[in-house]
């Protein structure tokens, strides 16, 4: 049974994630859901097998204490619908 997803992505990667989709004969949808059963799968890397660039990223954001991700997320869709 498929289920509608919503989510919340810079506009430019969105129109170069569908430019690509297109360009290969595929939907947005069919490479997002492919990308999902890929991370979780058995195949999927776990952090020892990523490249060092990759894994170095990990931690390099430590957002404030008193940062609400759901406020700063409803208020960007709200400015992206009003």
């Amino acid at each position: 049974m498929d289920t509608k997803l919503t989510l919340t992505i810079e506009e430019g990667l969105i129109v170069r994630a569908k430019d690509y989709a297109k360009s290969h004969g595929r939907s947005l949808s069919d490479l997002v859901e492919n990308y999902f059963k890929y991370l979780t799968s058995k195949d999927y890397p776990v952090q020892n097998d990523l490249p060092d660039v990759i894994r170095e990223l990990k931690g390099s954001f430590n957002a404030p204490p008193d940062f609400d991700y759901k406020q700063v997320l409803m208020d960007e869709i709200m400015k992206k619908h009003i």
